[in-house]
């Protein structure tokens, strides 16, 4: 049993009992025999807290409702051991309930929730499982919950009990410095266009963007997943079957540390790369009096420890004290979360009692999976992507949550501004289930000088599209191929996934010829 948790009667968590429900159901099928034909429990269910009140539960099945009872309810139960004042006990139950109007299929459910939750909980295998079990009770919306959702979120346990599961901001800090690491108007975007074309990120919806392998799918995730959860203060979760849980990690440390918008909260100033926050590597004040590399970096001695070398930075580099004080920041937003799973080989049944095991739990409305693939058994053939996908919209529908999604595109010769459904890499049907789709592409920079923007969409004013000296600045299309909000616009972003920067800079289209 959980070390933690209070046992009533049958060495039951308190938790899981509910003796006085337990009562109330005796005494309503006492007055009403015949509920017995629907609202039974079979032998294998039969989980009372009370053991008197479950001994009575079996003689009012073979004796008061024996009739009434089907076969299937009678099945694998002993002989029902009666005491001297059963009778008068059932009789006294009969008056005391009768008294009232309960709803039987209410009080049925919630009972059999409750029988359900101790099967798996004696069943479980370790205590770590016990807990997850236990926790159940308190999901917040675990009273919208019927007995067939709890049977899912159990399943949803075992399914995950070894998979990678976490908070994507907690204990940020210890991670940077961990050498072992292995149709209403929706939240905003971090893009002020794509916002307004959308109207916003909507509950009961999905999108999905696509781009070419090793383009940044699961880098655009973090950045406008960082995004709701620390300027929306939105509770967000990512499944992930591409990077693990230590590279989002880091990169969500990259995006927190660099990103405009998220700096203007924490209220520090800094710039610095992911390899340069994986390696440590951060500047002094002084540079004339610590030892540094050909690039000023402090360096750390041969015969020094981490930990001395980390108290070191912090005492001769302010550059180190801010990134420390921005994870420190990060760890400490626990209300609104980034939950994080890593999945490999999973069904789409996997996927959808994940996402609402996390929906119960900790009521997150706002999920990215990344990247869209076939289900396990269905590996190699494009054409169930879409299924999948309808799994995905059907829950977004049913429980009001927004569901992002990232698909593979085809490398092509395509022009990035001319990108359609039949560049995607996986089924083309997978547009008709999807609400926004999104096909994105980097613009060689040798072709830049044939591009240009505005900020409106009717180009009144153009601009060129400067090409960087930085070589980790890239420009990409973004085309809106699908979108029930309306507008289709194909938008210029800027970026660097160095430091997991994403900017938005207007309305894109090839330059046009004017007519002589």
């Amino acid at each position: 049993m959980a070390d933690d948790a209070k046992e009533v009667n049958n060495g039951y968590p308190e938790e899981l009992s509910d003796e006085n429900m337990e009562y109330i159901y005796i005494g309503i099928i006492m007055n009403n025999p015949k509920a017995l034909s629907t609202y039974y429990f079979k032998a294998d269910e039969f989980y009372f807290s009370d053991e008197e009140l479950g001994e009575i539960y079996k003689s009012i099945l073979f004796q008061e409702a024996e009739k009434f009872a089907p076969a299937a309810a009678k099945e694998n139960y002993n002989i029902p051991r009666e005491r001297p004042n059963t009778y008068a006990r059932k009789q006294e139950i009969k008056k005391i309930v009768g008294q009232k109007n309960y709803n039987i299929e209410y009080i049925y459910i919630e009972l059999k929730k409750l029988f359900i939750l101790k099967k798996y909980y004696i069943k479980a295998a370790t205590k770590k499982i016990r807990d997850k079990i236990l926790e159940i009770t308190k999901y917040e919306l675990y009273g919208e919950m019927n007995d067939e959702e709890v049977q899912n979120a159990i399943d949803q346990i075992n399914v995950t009990a070894g998979l990678s599961q976490s908070i994507l901001n907690q204990d940020a800090t210890n991670a940077l410095l961990s050498r072992d690491s292995n149709l209403t108007t929706g939240v905003n975007l971090p893009f002020p266009i794509l916002t307004k074309v959308f109207k916003g990120l909507r509950k009961g919806e999905t999108m999905a963007y696509a781009m070419p392998s090793n383009a940044g799918k699961s880098r655009l995730a973090i950045d406008i997943v960082a995004h709701l959860a620390f300027v929306e203060k939105k509770k967000v979760l990512i499944i992930s079957n591409e990077m693990s849980e230590e590279k989002m990690r880091l990169c969500l440390i990259t995006t927190v540390v660099n990103n405009p918008e998220i700096q203007k909260i924490h209220k520090q100033k800094v710039s610095k790369n992911e390899g340069e926050l994986l390696e440590l590597k951060f500047k002094p004040d002084n540079p004339k009096k610590s030892p540094v590399d050909e690039n000023g970096f402090l360096l750390q001695d041969e015969k020094e420890s981490d930990e001395t070398f980390f108290d070191r930075l912090f005492e001769e580099s302010t550059e180190f004290q801010k990134v420390v004080s921005v994870t420190d920041w990060l760890s400490d937003q626990m209300k609104n979360t980034i939950s994080f799973i890593h999945v490999t080989e999973h069904s789409n049944e996997d996927l959808r009692k994940i996402i609402l095991n996390y929906y119960y739990k900790d009521k997150i409305e706002y999920v990215f999976y990344d990247t869209l693939k076939t289900d396990i058994d269905n590996i190699g053939n494009g054409e169930e992507v879409k299924k999948t996908a309808t799994v995905l919209s059907n829950i977004a529908q049913k429980f009001k949550i927004f569901i992002c999604s990232s698909l593979q595109l085809l490398e092509s010769n395509t022009l990035p501004v001319n990108l359609t459904i039949n560049d995607m890499s996986s089924s083309r049907t997978v547009k008709e289930v999807l609400d926004t789709l999104c096909l994105m592409k980097q613009i060689s920079n040798q072709s830049l000088n044939k591009y240009e923007y505005s900020d409106t969409d009717t180009f009144d004013v153009c601009h060129d599209i400067e090409k960087s000296t930085d070589v980790d600045v890239r420009y990409y299309a973004c085309v809106v191929d699908k979108n029930r909000a309306g507008a289709k616009p194909t938008v210029l972003f800027k970026l660097n996934l160095s430091y997991n920067l994403w900017e938005e800079l207007g309305y894109l289209r090839l330059k046009q010829i004017e007519e002589e």
